[in-house]
């Protein structure tokens, strides 16, 4: 019984302090970006890796852990970055709520990897998913009275065509880059060990 004490303790130091690396990860690469969003007119957005290592340990420790490791960057990411918000609610969404929906990606975990290499490209792209429909979201309620007259080239937009194009500007590069930097890691986080 105390082997297993000591067992699950050494297991939720592990968590929490990977949990910790890979929130800090992703603060250090949210520095190396391409600003997307700006040049378009737009609040913010750009094209990144701070998803990868939040992907890789939502996989790693599940979804409930990895949303919680992306809330905890998404709000970090807002005090320490540059960032563009509204109101209170565009800060919750865009950042905090946003970024724990990446978390969405432990929903294919290690239990239901099964050593599985497509099954790591395809939680990057549930994690991407849930992070866009956050931002889209956020694009159709709290965004919807600045629509501009027109974007990339249509004009007379809906809230939800706007946000649907605006934030796609950003998260489609975004969601190719993370699915296919997690097909190429795969095979080395097979290898880990829980």
């Amino acid at each position: 019984m105390n082997q297993s004490k000591a067992r699950d303790s050494r297991s939720a130091t592990r968590c929490l302090t990977e949990g910790g690396i890979c929130v800090a990860l992703a603060i250090a690469l949210s520095y190396l970006k391409i600003p997307i969003g700006l040049a378009f007119g737009g609040f913010g957005g750009s094209i990144d890796l701070v998803m990868i290592p939040l992907i890789l340990y939502a996989v790693r420790w599940g979804w409930g852990w990895g949303m919680a490791a992306g809330l905890v960057f998404g709000t970090i990411k807002y005090f320490v970055g540059q960032h563009a918000e509204i109101s209170w609610v565009s800060i919750i969404f865009d950042y905090s709520v946003a970024y724990a929906f990446v978390g969405l990606a432990g929903l294919l975990n290690r239990q239901h990897l099964g050593g599985k290499l497509w099954a790591l490209p395809v939680a990057a792209l549930v994690g991407c998913l849930g992070r866009f429909l956050v931002h889209y979201l956020s694009g159709v309620t709290v965004y919807a009275e600045w629509v501009p007259e027109e974007f990339l080239g249509v004009s007379n937009l809906s809230p939800a065509l706007y946000s649907l194009l605006y934030n796609g500007t950003y998260m489609l590069p975004n969601t190719v880059l993370a699915v296919v930097l997690c097909a190429a890691l795969a095979a080395p986080m097979q290898r880990l060990k829980k």
